[in-house]
């Protein structure tokens, strides 16, 4: 890694480094909180978490091959150079911001309510047909995953996609900080996090921080359709380039034809081209996102035909979106996170498959004091449409059941106070037959928020 001597590290995290001279200047070829990743030469940051203290790990860290190690404590054998810190996870923060700031490497810093991680998979699938591209993987997009995935760019990347993921203020403030993006991506602002944020108005403060440590010169690209987004006209002496449905964009598309679950096509216009291409992913959101990725591949000067490519190869996410065929029938898995505008658009998503239609929903979290309203009016949006089964799970959710219920739905309404409850019946299907065409294969939408752990609803429905 560049410059990532031990010397270097100790001096970049303010650590005092305890290390045989001859090894000081010697770089480190990786950094690792996990020590299960641990390879050759990799320096193992030892933090103490909620259930395991990595200080625990550092004799495996040793015997692994690591060249030092990083802790608050000093080790009871120290066979190798570590370098004691107050605080591992500020060492983490300290060390990334010092190792961007020596890079020459494009970042792009992706933000928003709803869509980060498509959104970076779209850019990152578009760019990537041109140039070396890190990407964020899983769900790296805090101050623990962002640093360590700036500690990835190695140099053969040419280009870094970054998603920036917070639930308060201050937040998005040190990740820029940390990042120090060139351009930045917002796609939407929603009724996230408002417990901390408080209202659409505190979102947009709070996600637009990313703009404070945006580089000298950079770009910003914005959702022009997003009602709060649409007030941004100027950042730092910046135009923001938009793009969304309305022609007079900067980026905009036309012609959409939406194809179900099997995607879209839609032409594309961009800097006086028109780009014919086809969105392999389900739901109109996605054309946004395709959008996005074309504004950054254009600002790159890729042609039309790189830009086709890369938004055709785009592949799913497991949770996001995620559609899954089996035998007995097709799952909807989305269920990595949720609050009411992607648990509406799922729900959307959903409707447009054919006969036989099932939304398992659960609890979406941090909502504030409106929560449960804010489940109530979802639950009232899927109840007015033409679902055959909806099941509500978890205690937030049984205003969603409410909601579902004034609104009049006349297919199988079903509730469950807690996710444990309906796994325990989950094997038996029988309810999962529509009276109106018993012999569709269903369709079963899986959202919640994170904390609900649907994925193991998603487990048992693929098993």
């Amino acid at each position: 890694m560049k410059n990532m001597t031990l010397e270097a590290i100790a001096k970049a995290c303010n650590g005092k480094l305890f290390c045989s001279y001859n090894l000081t200047n010697q770089e480190v070829q990786g950094v690792v909180l996990d020590s299960r990743k641990i390879d050759k030469d990799y320096l193992f940051i030892a933090t103490v978490g909620e259930r395991v203290d990595g200080h625990d790990f550092i004799e495996e860290a040793y015997a692994k091959g690591a060249m030092a190690v990083i802790c608050e404590k000093p080790p009871i054998n120290p066979a190798i150079p570590y370098i004691l810190v107050d605080s591992s996870f500020e060492a983490l923060k300290a060390i990334a911001t010092w190792y961007r700031s020596q890079l020459d490497i494009k970042v792009i810093g992706v933000t928003g309510s709803v869509g980060k991680t498509s959104t970076k998979e779209f850019i990152s699938s578009v760019l990537s047909q041109r140039y070396r591209v890190l990407k964020t993987e899983g769900n790296f997009n805090n101050e623990v995953g962002l640093p360590l995935t700036i500690l990835g760019i190695r140099d053969d990347h040419e280009i870094a996609v970054l998603e920036m993921g917070i639930s308060e203020y201050g937040e998005m403030h040190r990740l820029s900080a940390i990042a120090k993006p060139d351009l930045c991506v917002i796609t939407n602002i929603g009724p996230c996090h408002l417990e901390n944020l408080g209202s659409l108005e505190g979102v947009l403060k709070a996600k637009s921080e990313i703009f404070d440590y945006m580089k000298e010169n950079g770009s910003v690209c914005i959702n022009g359709d997003d009602k709060m987004l649409s007030t941004i006209k100027d950042v730092k002496g910046i135009k923001p380039l938009i793009f969304g449905l309305n022609n007079s964009y900067d980026v905009y598309a036309s012609d959409i034809t939406y194809e179900g679950l099997y995607g879209s096509s839609c032409n594309i216009h961009v800097n006086g081209q028109i780009i014919s291409t086809s969105i392999p992913l389900p739901g109109e959101h996605m054309v946004y996102n395709a959008l996005a990725a074309t504004a950054l591949g254009n600002l790159f000067k890729m042609t039309a035909d790189e830009i086709s490519s890369g938004i055709m190869a785009v592949k799913p996410v497991n949770g996001r979106s995620n559609i899954i065929t089996m035998e007995r029938w097709t799952i909807i898995d989305d269920c990595y996170n949720a609050n009411p505008i992607s648990m509406k658009a799922a729900i959307k998503l959903l409707k447009k498959a054919d006969e036989n239609k099932i939304a398992i929903l659960g609890d979406m979290f941090e909502l504030g004091e409106n929560e449960a309203k804010l489940h109530k009016e979802v639950g009232s949006y899927a109840g007015s449409l033409d679902l055959d089964v909806l099941i509500c799970v978890g205690k937030l959710s049984s205003h969603m059941y409410d909601g579902a219920m004034e609104a009049g739905f006349k297919g199988n309404l079903l509730y469950f106070e807690t996710r444990d409850e309906l796994l325990d019946i989950l094997p038996s299907f029988k309810w999962y037959k529509s009276q109106k065409s018993p012999s569709h294969s269903p369709t079963i939408l899986v959202k919640a928020s994170h904390g609900m752990g649907f994925d193991k609803i998603v487990k048992v429905l693929k098993e």
